[in-house]
């Protein structure tokens, strides 16, 4: 595993160099190392590194989550909160519904069928998204109207509606006696105990933080570990409860930085050191996930549906937007930050062929063709329309509104 490792950084770094001097963002060569070096292609990766990949991906976001959570500040959160929550539902819906039914129509699925694709589809990739929030937020881009805490926070939460009504159409192919009112009271509660869960640990820790001499390093590990339980407690008790495990990681970030924006500020800069390394292990992963064979299958009709349900997300960010003071180009600018997609596709697309469920195949390829088409495509188009579309805010009014930022 330990050459495994070496191909992961030593690649990763060049490709991210080569990218960047492409005018690229840099995962995106990240992404293709991992496609080239994983098992569907020249399979220089060791088996044990890709038996805990799963873990080491895991591992990553937690870290970008947290600086995103080190990242946003009360005022931020103010703006944009009753928005960020429709954000977080009604394009990731309208999108797995189209999914749905289109695919009742092109692939001759059942609707239940077509809803397990659909919200497969349906979430966007915080993993994506997030790194470039936290850059514009750095910048001052589109801060005076707080755009990236409010796609930071929607993006966030809209993973947890799609992983839970995909886990209700499952249900339902499988037979089970399933209550889908019950289902989607499910979401909020599991979104209000993430939050309780990283309120209560991040008072914790300022409180331990405070009455012990600690160096930042290790306040850091303490910090990352505590993260990383609470995911595991997420797990080990999915079957009873769902708790909103990642949410509750950034929550711990933000009161954090709320109740001690010092402290917010030299663990973010520390988090950042660290990114360098997870950022690597994530993309280059999630690449070595990809199967291009698999995608190919799906063809013009993969592409077709994949279409459809971004025109259809499209229209939820459009709606969800509607009575903000955001501008037609800022609002160009949401909809374009809400199509990439990753993380989510490559950890659950292959869970219906596992199960036995029929379309499994066709819906792992849709799955995996989702991610070549949206991930880059989308990075490239998130990239280039901030610098078109977004507003630079004035740093001296930037730094006396939120400092902790700069």
């Amino acid at each position: 595993m330990a050459t495994s490792l070496a191909l992961v950084i030593l690649l990763g770094l060049l490709f991210n160099y080569l990218f960047t001097k492409l005018k690229l963002p840099g995962f995106l060569g990240m992404l293709l190392v991992g496609v080239l070096i994983g098992p569907y292609c020249f399979n220089l990766l060791d088996s044990e590194i890709l038996n805990v990949s799963a873990d080491f991906r895991k591992i990553a976001l937690i870290t970008i989550l947290l600086r995103a959570g080190l990242g946003i500040s009360r005022e931020s959160l103010n703006k944009v909160g009753s928005t960020a929550i429709k954000l977080s539902c009604i394009p990731g819906l309208i999108e797995g519904m189209s999914i749905a039914y289109i695919s009742t129509k092109f692939l001759g699925f059942t609707f239940i069928q077509g809803g397990i694709l659909g919200f497969i589809i349906g979430a966007v990739s915080p993993a994506v998204i997030v790194p470039f929030m936290l850059k514009f937020t750095e910048e001052g881009l589109g801060t005076d109207k707080g755009i990236p805490t409010l796609i930071l926070a929607g993006s966030s939460i809209d993973d947890v509606f799609a992983i839970t009504i995909f886990s209700t159409f499952i249900a339902l192919y499988s037979g089970n006696n399933v209550n889908i009112a019950m289902q989607i009271i499910h979401i909020p509660i599991s979104i209000i105990l993430g939050i309780i869960i990283g309120l209560l640990s991040g008072l914790i820790l300022l409180k331990i933080f405070k009455e012990f001499v600690i160096r930042d390093t290790k306040k850091i590990l303490i910090l990352l570990g505590i993260a990383i339980l609470i995911t595991t407690l997420e797990n080990v008790i999915k079957d009873k409860i769902e708790i909103a495990g990642l949410l509750g990681v950034m929550t711990i970030g933000f009161i954090i930085l709320e109740k001690s924006p010092e402290l917010g500020k030299r663990l973010s800069d520390k988090l950042s050191k660290i990114w360098i390394f997870a950022e690597m292990l994530l993309f280059v992963l999630v690449g070595s996930q990809v199967n291009i064979h698999v995608a190919v299958d799906s063809g013009a009709m993969g592409i077709l549906i994949i279409t459809i349900g971004l025109l259809a997300r499209s229209l939820g960010v459009i709606i969800s937007l509607i009575g903000t003071n955001l501008n037609f180009k800022e609002r160009l600018f949401c909809v374009i930050s809400y199509t990439p997609k990753a993380t989510v596709q490559a950890a659950i697309g292959a869970i219906p062929l596992a199960l036995g469920i029929k379309g499994g195949e066709i819906i792992l390829a849709i799955s995996v063709l989702s991610i070549i088409i949206t991930a880059p495509l989308g990075a490239i188009a998130i990239n280039y329309s901030s610098k078109v579309f977004l507003s630079k805010e004035n740093k001296t009014l930037n730094n006396l509104i939120n400092p902790q930022i700069n």
